[in-house]
């Protein structure tokens, strides 16, 4: 079993920051690339920023220059920083990622999600 664990959501003023972390647990061979996404009300869940195990990334449009994902491989945990917070930046968060399990499995796992709001 593999498991995905969030925190560090919450409520914060527009042009504030929050940090989210993930942690990944369980029977873990290797994590092959990690990244968040975010969904809305009303709206579809979409990419918000990724990262390979090597260390690429790549990030949705709307949030370059002002979110910064990184990961510590040690830790099995990957981090997205989020500065100059926008109302538009409203959404649950969740965390994802493509993991082969120590039976040589690979999967796409997922987070429960944790909630961003930003108040104008």
């Amino acid at each position: 079993q593999v498991q995905l664990a969030e925190s560090g959501g919450g409520l914060v003023q527009s042009g504030g920051s929050l940090r989210l972390s993930c942690a990944a647990s369980g029977s873990i061979f290797e994590i092959n690339a990690m990244g968040w996404y975010r969904q809305a009300p009303g709206k579809q869940r979409e990419l918000v920023a990724a990262i390979t195990s090597g260390g690429s990334t790549n990030y949705a449009d709307s949030v370059k220059g002002r979110f910064t994902i990184s990961r510590a491989n040690a830790k099995n945990t990957v981090y997205l920083q989020m500065n100059s917070l926008k109302p538009e930046d409203t959404a649950v968060y969740y965390c994802a990622a493509k993991i082969t399990s120590s039976r040589n499995l690979q999967a796409d796992y997922w987070g429960q999600g944790t909630q961003v709001t930003v108040s104008s």
